[in-house]
């Protein structure tokens, strides 16, 4: 089965991206998603977080969003060791559910591909790419944040530039019309190479 990494920036459309590849009964493999899950379910990841950050990581048995979040993205070192806990068990997850899916390929959607090495794992990359001021404003509008805390999270990402030189497709995220289109075209283009 042919693995193809999606990944792209925060706010660049990735979920998008990922709702048009379902409309063609490719399976999506939501790496953040299966990871927030295992984060609250997990007694292994559960306890290694706790010991990371402190009890203050879980609130009623729910994983501290908000908490963590304003640790990490002020302290690279803790970010690190908190994506060494987790990015292992969600490959894991991820082998598993790929044995599962009989489709001629997967998306694994993974807003951090290439800077946590998942892009080893993958047989082609799709980035999704958007103008940063653009995707700022997407994300204010979407979630409850503030711009600086939009920045801090894009700077923890490779920019655009970086991640199109290591990428087989990219889809320009600007107008949400022509995105069908270019998944048709890049899911025409994987059909003939399984």
């Amino acid at each position: 089965m042919i693995i193809v990494g999606l990944t792209g920036g925060i706010g660049s459309g990735k979920t998008t991206v990922s709702k048009h590849f379902e409309k063609l009964n490719i399976p999506v493999y939501i790496a953040d998603i299966e990871a927030k899950n295992l984060m609250n379910t997990s007694k292994v990841i559960k306890r290694k977080l706790i010991q990371l950050f402190g009890e203050k990581a879980y609130v009623d048995d729910k994983l501290n969003r908000s908490f963590i979040a304003d640790i990490i993205f002020n302290d690279k070192d803790s970010l690190q060791k908190m994506n060494a806990i987790i990015h292992p068990r969600v490959a894991r997850h991820f082998e598993k559910w790929v044995l599962k899916q009989k489709s001629p390929y997967v998306i694994k959607e993974v807003a951090i591909l290439f800077e946590n090495g998942g892009d080893k794992a993958c047989d082609y990359i799709i980035a999704v790419t958007a103008p940063k001021d653009l995707r700022i404003e997407r994300l204010l509008k979407r979630d409850n944040t503030t711009r600086n805390k939009v920045e801090s999270i894009m700077n923890n990402q490779w920019s655009d530039a970086e991640k199109v030189k290591h990428s087989h497709y990219v889809i320009e995220n600007i107008h949400i019309e022509s995105i069908e289109n270019q998944v048709v075209k890049i899911h025409e283009d994987l059909l003939k190479r399984t």
